[in-house]
């Protein structure tokens, strides 16, 4: 018999709660906790969960819809076919799990050994030898520019793989292929995956264990864009840049590398400050091939960066050159589909010679960040071009207006708001998670022009700076709501932030920005004291007060629907914004819900 911890759940808000004895209670809160609190990774457990559901849908015993999928591990998202290779990626060590250890992105003997990756590649035909590449390492960043520049890439014609961490919603979202950009097929990554199974299997053996999650999947990924003879590959790096896996492409092979950012995230694993973070990024710099440099840098860490160019005599030129002008136009929206008209012009004489006049360019990608990554990705296709590639203006405008990624900065529709069981509310994701990135947000929340009251739901990583991040985000509107609650990350809480250290975070942050707030503790001291009979009175009283409160092991559904409540109590019936932020992962399982419905 499999025992599970009980994960406790806290109370639904609204009519539709049915009574704690019913038979509806047990299955939602009960039973499918058991399943909640179980790592879902093998084909009997995915299936029976499947068969319990059917089995009780339809005799409406599940009222709760919202409830009983977010309990599960999106791993229940993917293919049937792709059940043996999740169970054999599952028992190799992923660090995006356990935390990155100290150092392991330094260009020294405590980082990764990149000879293991070649080795592995070697066993294979070194496969990342056969097609031209642009290597994407930053801080921030780099998914979004690596998806402008893949996408800039197939509206000229060319068949591009795109490789990029960490997915949302299905592992396969890792790799682009082809002309369409959508996730490679389930059935052509088993096929690559039984096709080189047994070199995995040897060179796991012959490594003594050694071999990573991500090292097998960079494998595979450069193994299907070999099979697949793309034209072009956007290889974004994982973690720093010269013990990165993705590492391993030469001179011969690499067309262009952009450094996006340097920013202080994962400081212990690369060496503990800005400038050890530009070495390792600037790891990926190869001889003889162009760089682009993204920013804006401090002047010392661009000068890190192009020291390092210059002794690999590789041209070098920066996204924030005098000779470039961007900026945003105007806000609008297509059917509910906000964008930001921009104007990119560059016109840079000095490094490498680039040229282009984009004077109205709809972005779906939103915010001053996301202006300056498609700079950046515009830059870096204009060197492609200087190197002989057939690449128009009008490809670089269509490629960078059909770039959406979802999670960054994405409003939900009113269709995707009312599928998660709420109403009269607008819903902002965003995967920020650093003092940047919130930054980033910050603008975003001010584009959506929303005047109404506002309410944060945050999870976060444990190996990110709570304090900065909160500091940053409080700078900006102030919220009437902050629910603190816990998403699992890569399928596991081990380097889950707990809700109530977040919220003695935000507690200090918002004394330290002179802000009043009402801690509500977590939701176990109201169900002691009588929530909600004793709450309105509570809160009415306190209208200019912050309202904080953690919720330990709850769901992201369960989560919105507080801050719902919460500010409908505060404020009445007037439209509300609920900002769902603090980690890719809680973003992920708001979508993950409504892929389930």
């Amino acid at each position: 018999m499999i025992r599970a911890r009980r994960a406790p759940i806290p109370p639904s808000f609204g009519t539709r709660r049915p009574p704690a004895e019913s038979l509806a209670y047990l299955l939602n809160y009960q039973i499918l906790t058991r399943f909640y609190s179980l790592r879902q990774r093998s084909k009997k457990t995915m299936l029976a969960y499947c068969r319990f559901r059917n089995s009780f849908s339809h005799r409406n015993l599940l009222p709760f819809r919202s409830f009983s999928p977010h309990r599960v591990n999106s791993t229940l998202i993917e293919d049937p076919m792709l059940y043996d290779f999740l169970d054999y990626m599952e028992q190799l060590k992923n660090y995006e799990r356990i935390g990155v250890p100290k150092d392991a992105g330094t260009d020294s003997d405590d980082g990764f050994d990149l000879g293991r990756m070649r080795r592995l590649l070697q066993r294979l035909g070194n496969p990342q030898s056969r097609f031209k590449a642009v290597h994407v390492a930053g801080t921030k960043g780099k998914g979004s520019t690596a998806a402008f520049i893949s996408n800039i890439l197939r509206e000229e014609g060319y068949l591009v793989g795109c490789y990029t961490s960490p997915h949302l919603l299905t592992i396969r979202e890792r790799i682009s292929l082809g002309r369409s950009g959508d996730p490679v097929s389930a059935e052509l990554l088993r096929d690559i995956f039984y096709k080189i199974r047994g070199i995995i299997d040897q060179s796991t053996e012959m490594e003594g264990g050694a071999l990573t999650h991500f090292e097998v999947f960079t494998a595979l990924a450069f193994a299907l864009f070999s099979e697949q003879d793309v034209d072009a590959a956007v290889i974004e790096a994982g973690l720093g840049g010269a013990r990165d896996a993705t590492n391993v492409l030469c001179s011969t092979g690499l067309a262009l590398s952009v450094i996006t950012s340097i920013g202080e995230e994962h400081l212990s694993a690369l060496g503990g400050s800005l400038e050890s973070i530009a070495m390792a990024k600037s790891g990926i710099i190869k001889p003889g091939r162009p760089v682009v440099i993204g920013g804006p840098l401090l002047p010392h860490i661009e000068h890190i960066i192009r020291n390092k160019a210059s002794s690999s005599n590789s041209p070098a030129v920066s996204a924030c050159d005098s000779g470039i002008k961007s900026s945003t136009k105007f806000l609008g929206r297509e059917e509910e589909n906000p964008f930001q008209c921009c104007e990119i012009r560059i016109n840079i004489k000095e490094d490498l010679p680039l040229f282009i006049d984009l004077p109205d360019v709809k972005l779906q990608m939103l915010g001053k960040h996301q202006l300056q990554n498609a700079v950046t990705a515009t830059c870096a296709v204009l060197c492609l071009r200087n190197e002989g590639w057939r690449i128009s203006d009008k490809s670089i405008k269509a490629g960078l207006e059909k770039t959406c990624l979802p999670g960054r900065g994405q409003y939900l529709t009113k269709k995707e708001v009312e599928t998660l069981g709420l109403s009269g509310v607008s819903i902002l994701v965003d995967g920020a998670h650093t003092e940047a990135s919130a930054k980033g947000l910050i603008e975003i929340i001010k584009m959506g022009n929303l005047d109404g009251p506002l309410a944060f739901v945050v999870s976060m990583g444990t190996d990110k700076d709570h304090m900065a991040f909160a500091m940053q985000l409080l700078t900006g509107r102030k919220p009437d709501v902050i629910i603190l609650t816990e998403a699992m990350i890569a399928g596991s809480r081990s380097r889950t932030a707990s809700a109530s250290n977040l919220k003695a975070t935000w507690f200090r942050a918002a004394e330290n920005l002179g802000m009043s707030v009402l801690d509500l503790g977590t939701m176990e001291d109201w169900k002691a004291s009588g929530f909600p009979e004793t709450f309105p009175a509570l809160i009415n009283n306190n209208v200019s007060q912050v309202l904080l409160m953690a919720l330990p092991n709850a769901l992201v559904g369960d989560s919105m629907k507080l801050a719902e409540e919460l500010l409908r109590y505060r404020t009445g019936k007037k439209p509300h914004l609920i900002v769902v932020t603090g980690s890719l992962h809680i973003v992920s399982s708001v979508l993950a819900a409504l892929h389930h419905y």
